[in-house]
């Protein structure tokens, strides 16, 4: 029968998801399976979600987006029960999830809290990002639109990421911008979010190194690098603003 078939598959999916906390959230190790399920707020909003995706599919009325909705409530994490969710989804912590109706997350993704999986614009059709095996998002890192984050990928806290990226590679800044290391996957699920790659920041170290390698270059030639002319404009002085507190008082 579907209805059995279907009442498996979902029931294999929660055990895999409830053995992919124990394996990447360090506050899980050496707890057991039952109390996971009964504690976990990102497995709760994964099982609810495997129940009404299971129902959305099936064409339930009204009763996939209620079942969306108290998981909401309970947990702080909003998954559309449209949205695509593949095997060992975990999710850590949790609050302020939010997966939208066209999202695809594929296997062994994880997802810490505030990440939102959101569309951009009113288009009907793929509008929301698809995730593809292995992937970590770090918190608050916001995906806009119909792109695609390869397989293996990382994404920094906080990053806002509105193009594709590529396979086996991490995402930081705003807008969002790739970083290969050494052109391999990162190894572990867990991101050392302390030290990620900043490639502006490398790029104003490289200047202020070579401004200081030419100043050296000038000292030997006997020239002050202060005596050679430059802008010498100053800026106007600030004028006390005028009017009304916009922000009251």
């Amino acid at each position: 029968m579907p209805g059995l078939g279907s009442a498996a598959r979902v029931w294999k999916e929660i055990r895999r998801d409830v053995r992919a906390a124990q394996e990447r959230d360090p506050a899980a190790r050496g707890v057991g399976s039952s109390e996971i399920l009964a504690i976990w707020p990102g497995v709760h909003a994964v099982l609810a979600h495997r129940v009404a995706h299971a129902l959305f599919e099936a064409r339930v009325p009204f009763l996939p987006r209620l079942i969306a909705g108290i998981a909401r409530f309970l947990t702080g994490i909003e998954i559309h029960p449209a949205a695509r969710i593949g095997r060992g989804l975990f999710i850590d912590h949790g609050m302020g999830v939010v997966i939208g109706e066209t999202a695809e997350i594929g296997d062994d993704v994880t997802l810490y809290q505030g990440v939102t999986l959101g569309g951009t614009g009113f288009a009907v059709g793929k509008r929301h990002p698809t995730v593809q095996d292995n992937v970590t998002i770090g918190s608050g890192a916001k995906l806009l639109g119909p792109i695609v984050v390869g397989h293996g990928s990382k994404i920094g806290a906080n990053s806002v990421v509105i193009h594709d990226v590529p396979p086996n590679s991490t995402v930081v800044g705003n807008p969002g911008h790739p970083v290969r290391i050494d052109g391999r996957r990162p190894e572990g699920p867990d991101a050392d979010w302390a030290h990620l790659p900043d490639p502006i920041s490398d790029a104003i170290k490289g200047l202020a190194s070579r401004i200081g390698a030419l100043e050296r270059a000038l000292a030997e030639r006997g020239v002050d690098p202060a005596s050679i002319p430059g802008d010498e404009h100053q800026p106007e002085p600030l004028r006390a603003a005028r009017g009304p507190n916009p922000a009251g008082g």
